[in-house]
């Protein structure tokens, strides 16, 4: 995973993986919940085939983790990859409010379009 560079495109709602030739090879699509409280919400985990079987997934998730303690903001994750890895890494994926995850599936009902 040394050749892979992870990048917040926060105004995109994407955490990037960049290849070595700067080229996206991998992604998770989030948003930022304001309402109730702010929480980071992951609702796609994309790789792209040629790079699957390497980490970077993984390597995403661990990064949108550490995102949220460095910002003291928790996650409610949605994307199905992202519960999973959570459920195998607790010591680095605080289990989800469910409140913060009813507040993020509302959100996506009121912006049907976004994801």
């Amino acid at each position: 995973m040394s050749d892979i560079e992870i990048r917040d495109d926060r105004a995109g709602g994407r955490l990037e993986a960049l290849g070595g030739q700067g080229e996206v090879v991998g992604h998770i699509e989030y948003f930022v919940l304001e309402s109730p409280r702010r929480a980071l919400v992951p609702v796609h985990t994309i790789v792209e085939p040629a790079h699957e079987g390497r980490g970077i997934a993984g390597s995403l998730a661990r990064e949108l983790y550490a995102m949220s303690a460095h910002e003291q903001v928790p996650v409610a994750p949605l994307c199905p990859y992202v519960v999973e890895w959570a459920a195998r890494h607790p010591e680095e994926a605080p289990q989800a409010d469910p409140e913060l995850l009813r507040a993020a599936k509302a959100w996506l009902v009121a912006h049907p379009g976004r994801f």
